[in-house]
């Protein structure tokens, strides 16, 4: 299937969903517009992230914001605090072990098991 054909089947913005695995390692895709992403860390992984279509705010704590556009890629490391945002439609890929909870241990409206992740 064509990664575009997997984010026509996103219809919620903040609502990562699994497109693939490797080894431990989830491969997702989403939609992102608006600020609703809470600030927030990984404990114990990094995530990867890959600017697929639009333009994304990048917070990151300690450093400046930064907008990643088209063909962008970013790691955050492991335990730094971050948040995401979009003022218009901006699609993603993220590279994420399976263990990777999606907005760490802050529980919000837009939180999504990875049950929901999977269907």
């Amino acid at each position: 299937m064509n990664i575009q054909d997997y984010l026509s089947q996103v219809n919620q913005y903040f609502s990562p969903k699994v497109i693939g695995e490797v080894n431990d390692v989830y491969v997702k895709v989403a939609k992102i517009k608006g600020e609703d992403i809470p600030w927030h860390n990984h404990a114990h992984e990094d995530e990867a992230f890959f600017i697929l279509d639009g333009e994304l705010l990048f917070e990151e704590e300690g450093k400046d914001p930064f907008t990643m556009k088209k063909g962008d890629f970013y790691v955050v490391k492991k335990s730094v605090n971050h948040r995401v945002s979009s003022k218009s439609e901006c699609q993603i890929m993220l590279i994420e072990n399976k263990s990777t909870a999606h907005t760490g241990e802050v529980d919000s409206h837009v939180t999504k098991s990875i049950e929901e992740q999977l269907n």
